[in-house]
């Protein structure tokens, strides 16, 4: 036996596109023993797989062990056999009823033969499959006689199906002259054990004796989107047929394992919504929690991939218009109560569940808005403004004495950023933004909460500024500056360098990309105001840490400090390359005496100085070396006139220019700016990008050197 293999990767309608020519032969597609991966909204399946696996049997006054066949047959409540419902592989057309192997002289034979039953769902109920066991002659070739039977009903008196499991089933005795015309003479005795025991008094005179030493055993799969195997799902489900029990069934729904509710999600969500229709007041805080439960269970890995079929369901199939009322009054409750218990894990999953219950909430407005023109409009956005103030309210609670509150803002904090997208399918985007400004605006200052917070509040930040929200112009200068506010505070203190350093480079990319917008130019102004300072004295704070270290162990320094210092040095060129003369204009105007321009100028020249100084960069790096000479420069040319100005004749200041100078020397001197030492290509490649960086720094040098006048000169430069 000869097999070849080809393996097609993708999704069928894909793979059809792309191989005609494999599909135009005759092919035989199987479904997967199981469910896939995900089950979308619209797959409808109904197969029940089903193997013989063994039997044990009497000789019956025989010489020899007996060889034995099993026939099954699928039929319905009335008798009836359901017609092709038996597929003994697939590309093979249907039968209505199937002979297995036979063992020759072997009264304990072992089939393990996998058949599948594709039963109608409608014929699901009421119907039986029986396994009529003969022994075939070796004499007599056409010779079967029939000696027993075996039946097992598909569905159980509770509405569940039979159970992936191997079931024993009693065989019962029964001769050729037996008819089974009258199914009912035999579905009323025992088909196995359990069966048994819930019908203890059975009548004496049976229409069939059971053969005690015979045992038949066969496992089942059910691979269903419309049946279960579970009592209290079957009872969500169908509880129209019991309203009085609808209480106790919700609270049963955690009891549920997840791989139920996954497999009927839709479902499930119908009946969720369709109970909140037929009596918010009753049953909307309990729907409300089973809400929670089941989005929460989509954030467990296990389940994680099914997060598109809730996706589709709320776009394609969720239909209840008037949910998102008791869903913001729900969530609201449990925000307001969150400074009074003690015990808050269910408010802590409802935060976990933010972004899809603002999912349903949106999309619930977005329908009865379609259905009512716009009806209720100022109501919808006072409920949205008081939920607001209730996240609000839970952010700037003092959670250092109570560790469960901490947990209950962190899991607000880690879904906030997830709703800005819904939220801008109701709102403009200067609305989302000042929404999102006072939610940010709420949170306490670094000193007034703990470090595991203090993460978390970053994090947020953190995810807020990579969110399309931050994109648009006219929300980032909302934001903007209250973003700046908390960065400022970390960096003043020296907290969480290394997410700070990751949300600044997140800005100063997106401003770059923005660069043509006439927004940014005040927003870099914003970033020079707040941060340019505070800046040098942290990466001087650092560096000082990075010499230190590499003084005293004659080594770099370790691989952490030299990733935050790469980071904001970055940082640092980043706002100085997007600052404009304008900028340096009004950073210098800023300063308020002689005494902070003073201070200002020596940070930068020190912090210019240590670029060039210590290993910050790879050797290799070239291009990031360069840019950053270039930046120096820049940065130069445009303080020069301020120092020169307020530091010169009368009001000389030996530190400031000393400074200076030594900057203006060690970066003429600088190896990676020799350019005699370069390949001639590489070497015009330079200057016609840069031109000759040594020259421009050596005519600033010399031009204050000139208006200093030469009796100074030459004691500065000792």
């Amino acid at each position: 036996l000869i097999i070849s293999l080809q393996l097609l990767r993708g999704e069928l309608e894909q793979i059809r596109r792309e191989n005609q020519a494999v599909f135009n032969r005759a092919l035989a597609l199987t479904r997967k023993l199981g469910f896939p991966d995900v089950i979308l909204p619209g797959d409808i399946r109904n197969d029940l797989y089903l193997t013989l696996e063994r039997g044990e049997f009497e000789r019956g006054g025989k010489s020899v062990q007996k060889n034995i066949e099993v026939t099954l047959w699928v039929l319905y409540a009335d008798g009836d056999t359901l017609k092709d419902c038996i597929s003994l592989g697939t590309g093979e057309p249907n039968t209505s009823e199937y002979r297995s192997f036979v063992l020759y002289h072997n009264n304990s034979p072992r089939w393990s033969e996998m058949v599948k039953l594709p039963i109608p769902i409608d014929r699901f109920r009421g119907s039986h499959l029986r396994f009529e066991f003969r022994h075939c002659s070796t004499k007599d070739k056409g010779e079967k006689k029939l000696f027993g039977f075996a039946f097992t009903p598909l569905m159980r008196e509770d509405g569940t199906t039979l159970s992936d499991e191997i079931h024993e089933l009693y065989v019962y005795k029964c001769d050729e002259n037996a008819t089974f015309s009258n199914q009912g003479l035999y579905l009323s005795l025992p088909c196995c054990k359990e069966d048994f025991n819930s019908c203890p008094n059975l009548p004496a005179n049976l229409p069939f004796q059971r053969s005690p030493k015979e045992t038949f055993w066969v496992s089942t799969i059910l691979c269903s989107t419309k049946l279960t195997q579970n009592v209290d799902l079957l009872a969500l489900l169908n509880w129209k047929a019991h309203p009085d029990r609808v209480l106790d069934i919700l609270g049963r729904l955690r009891q549920i394992s997840g791989e139920e509710i996954v497999k009927f999600l839709r479902d499930v969500l119908d009946t969720l919504f369709c109970l909140l229709d037929d009596n918010t007041d009753k049953y909307g805080p309990l729907v409300f929690q089973c809400l929670v439960f089941i989005i929460n269970l989509l954030r467990d890995s296990r389940f994680y991939h099914f997060r598109p079929v809730i996706d589709s369901y709320i776009q394609n199939h969720f239909a209840g218009a008037l949910a998102y009322k008791e869903l913001i009054r729900c969530l609201k409750w449990y925000m307001d109560r969150s400074a009074e218990v003690v015990r808050q894990d269910h408010i802590q999953e409802a935060m976990r569940a933010l972004e899809y219950l603002f999912k349903f909430i949106v999309q619930s407005r977005i329908l009865y808005s379609r259905a009512t023109c716009g009806m209720e409009e100022e109501q919808f956005r006072a409920s949205i403004q008081e939920l607001f103030q209730s996240i609000r309210f839970v952010l700037s609670l003092d959670s250092r004495s109570s560790e469960n509150l901490v947990f209950t803002q962190a899991a607000l904090l880690n879904s906030f950023p997830d709703i800005f997208d819904e939220l801008l399918q109701m709102f403009t985007v200067q609305e989302v933004a000042e929404y999102v400004r006072g939610t940010l605006g709420s949170m306490p200052s670094t000193v007034d909460i703990g470090q595991s917070m203090d993460v978390v509040k970053l994090q947020s930040i953190a995810r807020t500024v990579e969110s399309r929200l931050f994109f648009f112009p006219e929300s980032r200068s909302i934001l903007l500056p209250v973003v700046l506010h908390h960065i400022h505070l970390h960096l003043r203190q020296q907290r969480e360098l290394l997410i700070c350093s990751g949300i600044l480079s997140s800005i100063f990319s997106i401003i770059k990309t923005s660069s043509m917008e006439s927004s940014v130019q005040e927003e870099v102004e914003m970033m020079v105001e707040s941060l340019l300072d505070v800046l040098l004295q942290t990466l001087l704070s650092i560096m000082s840490k990075s010499h230190s270290v590499e003084t005293s162990r004659g080594q770099r320094c370790p691989q952490c400090t030299a990733e935050i210092t790469g980071e904001y040095v970055s940082c640092l060129l980043s706002l100085l390359g997007q600052m404009t003369e304008i900028h340096f204009h009004h950073l210098i105007n800023s300063f308020h005496s002689k005494e902070e321009l003073k201070e200002f100028l020596l940070k930068i020249f020190c912090v210019f100085r240590n670029l060039m100084k210590l290993t910050i960069f790879p050797r290799d790096w070239s291009v990031m070396r360069l840019l950053t000479s270039h930046i120096i420069v820049v940065t130069t040319q445009f303080l020069s006139p301020a120092l020169h100005k307020n530091f010169s004749e009368g009001d000389f200041d030996f530190k400031v220019w000393n400074s200076f100078f030594s900057l203006t020397v060690l970066y003429i001197n600088q190896p990676s700016l020799q350019l005699e030492a370069l390949p001639p290509a590489k070497r015009r490649k330079i200057l016609d990008k840069h031109g000759d960086m040594r020259v421009i720094m050596a005519y600033e040098l010399f031009s204050m050197w000139q208006k200093l006048g030469g009796s100074t000169m030459p004691s500065l430069l000792k």
